[in-house]
């Protein structure tokens, strides 16, 4: 039986998307289905989200919320520039059981048909470029750092990161978490002019 409009919560709305989209994937995944998860009518989520692709964004939004309290949380740090660097590479790198890479990797896919989940996936996936791009101009401001071009770097260390994850979440059993770790610390030292050590404290 669906709930009425003041029982359920926005967030449990949110939470909810989030569940449905995380088992069946974006592409699988009808308003309709969420509805029913959530044991409310599919006006409902209209009257939230007006449509599927902005339930979509937000949902994705809602998702990706706990990382991003992370990595503010990190930036709030104040700790020196490789500190933060390590922390960063680490924060934003596959590891262990989580769910979040998958999500982001379907998210991408789908953004290539919804302008709402486009625009939120580049947002959010900008916030972590801006992260990493302000710590390497401390770091090279504070000499830590040899890099003429920190706008570059930022966006290969980020690429790096992003195709490998791919791999190691889409193939699982063709690149583990530790290579992934290695080549990550190793072309981002390159990129840096340190050593690959210098980012396993």
């Amino acid at each position: 039986m669906a709930r009425g409009f003041g029982r359920i919560r926005r967030e449990d709305l949110l939470r909810t998307a989030c569940e449905v989209i995380t088992a069946q994937g974006f592409g699988h995944t009808r308003t309709v289905d969420i509805a029913q998860a959530a044991g409310v009518s599919q006006g409902l989520l209209f009257y939230h989200f007006e449509t599927k692709d902005n339930l979509f964004a937000q949902a994705f939004a809602y998702a990706a919320q706990r990382d991003l309290d992370a990595l503010a949380k990190l930036e709030e740090s104040g700790g020196p520039p490789l500190e933060r660097l390590r922390d960063l590479l680490k924060l934003y790198s596959p590891s262990g059981k989580s769910k979040s890479w998958a999500l982001w990797i379907d998210a991408w896919s789908e953004s290539l048909r919804g302008t709402a989940l486009e625009e939120m996936s580049r947002t959010i996936d900008l916030r972590w470029k801006q992260a990493l791009r302000t710590i390497l101009d401390e770091g090279v401001a504070e000499g830590v750092f040899l890099c003429p071009d920190p706008d570059a770097s930022t966006w290969r260390i980020v690429s790096l990161i992003d195709g490998l994850a791919v791999q190691a979440t889409v193939h699982k059993r063709v690149l583990t978490r530790a290579r992934l770790a290695e080549l990550v610390r190793t072309a981002t030292a390159t990129e840096l002019g340190i050593s690959p050590e210098a980012l396993t404290a």
